[in-house]
């Protein structure tokens, strides 16, 4: 069942950063490039594809749209892609936005290919947590999922990350009916020995997925719950780092924790705090919003942060009340962009 939200008057409206139905929005999904090293099957960008010299924004340009965020009230930005770790100044961006303000929340996204190398300089750098994603442990499987070998280098990149004493440092896993459902329990275990924070998401119609594998590949939450089980339930901190929207469980005796987000079918948008930024400058207010607002051409006309700030409040609050994954009115379904131009 959709929940349907009104929008507020104007003299309800809050003097922070908030949407037309009074949702704060208090997280930033930065992406800072759209290339990527993998063509994972759900998403499968073209390897050859990449911003056309002058589009994507430099590093300067993208602290400088996050300053502005930050001013407004954001408190956690994730820095995500395409593949993060593929630019070359990853480290400066990372450092440049934790001088922002010491206390947002900043993590990272990341297909942990590249990451043993650079683990301990992301941490030196002030990033605090990493989600790395890894839909399978079998290097077959592994390979028809992702496109490209390189399990051995992730699973390095997860050892290396816990090592640098990033924290949590969560595994994403995209659950597909016949490619990788069968291993829930293999990655539920992983979590009995180890502080990893695996977390199961629901299939989303985007990208390659919206075209090819369909609904009928959507593994159920409960089937999910009921491959990793037992579980005993995890209740939530007052000030959580990092729960967002998974319910969170633990396997009896387990070090690290199971949770699981219904991207689809548990429909969280009435509690929706993000926006996103694409490497291209563009500000998205929804995962499926069908338009944005172009931020790039702002900044390099000169615009003052006062303006940047105010075309940012406009843009947050023609927010939409929700997405239409699950049928229901508000965002359309994908930005023609795909979740390695958006951004995840």
């Amino acid at each position: 069942m959709c929940k349907t939200l009104e929008p507020l008057t104007r003299s309800q409206r809050n003097p922070v950063l908030t949407d037309g139905y009074g949702r704060a929005v208090r997280y930033l999904r930065l992406s800072v490039t759209d290339v990527c090293n993998f063509a994972c099957a759900y998403c499968s960008p073209d390897l050859s594809a990449g911003c056309a010299s002058g589009q994507e924004c430099t590093a300067q340009e993208l602290v400088r749209i996050a300053g502005a965020l930050v001013r407004l009230g954001i408190r956690g930005v994730r820095v995500t892609g395409g593949e993060p770790l593929l630019r070359p100044d990853i480290l400066d961006i990372v450092r440049s936005l934790r001088a922002l303000d010491p206390r947002v929340d900043l993590s990272l996204t990341t297909n942990g290919f590249r990451l043993s190398r650079l683990a301990r300089g992301l941490r030196e750098a002030g990033l605090g947590r990493v989600n790395i994603s890894l839909d399978s442990l079998d290097p077959a499987a592994f390979k028809r999922l992702a496109g490209v070998e390189g399990l051995a280098a992730v699973r390095e990149g997860v050892a290396a990350a816990l090592t640098a004493g990033l924290d949590p440092v969560k595994l994403n896993v995209v659950v597909v009916q016949g490619l990788n459902d069968a291993e829930v329990p293999a990655f539920a275990r992983l979590t009995q020995d180890l502080p990893l924070h695996v977390r199961f998401i629901e299939l989303m119609p985007m990208g390659q997925a919206a075209q090819t594998l369909g609904p009928s590949r959507r593994v159920p939450l409960d089937a999910m719950m009921a491959l990793a089980g037992p579980l005993e339930a995890v209740a939530r901190p007052e000030r959580p780092n990092g729960f967002g929207p998974a319910s969170v469980y633990r396997r009896p005796g387990a070090a690290g924790t199971l949770g699981f987000i219904a991207a689809v079918s548990g429909r969280f948008c009435e509690t929706c705090n993000r926006v996103r930024v694409t490497s291209r400058g563009m500000l998205l207010s929804c995962l499926a919003a069908s338009e944005g607002l172009d931020l790039l051409p702002l900044l390099r006309a000169g615009a003052t942060d006062r303006a940047l700030e105010e075309a940012i409040r406009v843009a947050v609050a023609q927010k939409p009340s929700g997405h239409a994954f699950g049928g229901c009115s508000g965002a359309r379904v994908g930005a023609g962009l795909g979740m390695c131009g958006i951004g995840g």
